[in-house]
């Protein structure tokens, strides 16, 4: 953590929590993006503020890979099952999900809005000796620029953009015609506002208060219903992440209620 913070502080940013992203666009909102600036250098403190997405993130990802490697007939037990296949991971901040998937062979590419998140995933990577390319772009941008990806991953990122909508259109023009598109997010609950605002920020302090807001929590079929109609996808599978206090770990669930995580593809696709 002191190479990436000394990093920062040796950048043209005055600091991070000023810093602002260069990559703009109409689903980019600058205060939620300013939340994640200001706590760019804590991205791999498991301790820090970002210990829920360590401990959620092998849940995800053991999801994600599965989902993947089944999809793409893929043999999950071999060293690199992800050999050859591209994947994009949209507001990558730190690289958390990102690194792991390198690490099965993936070509993977990180972008991110804030532009102090990017040479915080750089160093990390480096260090940990993975070729994954890191760029300050939005979605938007990576698809007009015209790449293209067989999985693309949305995870806990579309609470926090402008024009969700808009976002699930762009995420489907970054991915091939027989790719994945993964989204998790909160479900929009009562039981969501107590354990992911009230308990997570207010009573445990995982996460800095006004990290999230709960009229932007997305229900599932609110969710599919955007993706059907704005991308020509449709969720093939979706489980619930659950957080069991006594074990002080994540697995998934039946339980849409608080964190879920959806598989969508194309109608071709979805009829392999």
């Amino acid at each position: 953590m002191d190479v990436i913070s000394a990093h920062l502080d040796q950048s043209d940013k005055t600091s991070a929590k000023t810093a602002a992203g260069t990559a703009s666009g109409p689903t980019i909102d600058m205060g939620e993006m300013a939340k994640f600036t200001a706590m760019a250098d804590s991205w791999w403190d498991p301790t820090g503020k970002f210990r829920p997405l360590h401990l959620i993130n092998p849940v995800r990802l053991d999801y994600v890979i599965g989902d993947i490697c089944q999809h793409f007939g893929r043999d999950r037990e071999g060293a690199r099952p992800l050999e050859g296949l591209k994947i994009l991971d949209v507001g990558c901040g730190g690289g958390l999900a990102c690194e792991p998937l390198a690490r099965l062979g993936a070509a993977v590419t990180g972008i991110d809005a804030a532009a102090a998140n990017i040479p915080v995933a750089q160093i990390h990577a480096a260090q940990s000796g993975l070729s994954i390319e890191y760029r300050n772009q939005t979605v938007e941008e990576a698809g007009a620029a015209g790449q293209r990806f067989d999985a693309v991953l949305a995870l806990e990122i579309i609470e926090h953009v402008n024009e969700p909508e808009t976002f699930v259109q762009a995420l489907r023009a970054v991915m091939v015609d027989e790719g994945l598109l993964f989204v998790s997010t909160f479900n929009k609950t009562l039981k969501s506002f107590a354990l992911g605002i009230v308990a997570a920020e207010y009573i445990l302090g995982w996460l800095p208060r006004g990290t999230h807001e709960w009229q932007r929590f997305v229900p599932p079929r609110t969710l599919e219903r955007w993706v059907e109609q704005h991308a020509g996808l449709f969720m093939t599978r979706a489980q619930g992440m659950s957080y069991n206090v006594l074990k002080d770990r994540w697995g998934l669930s039946d339980d849409l209620s608080v964190n879920y995580i959806a598989t969508y593809k194309g109608v071709a696709a979805a009829e392999q």
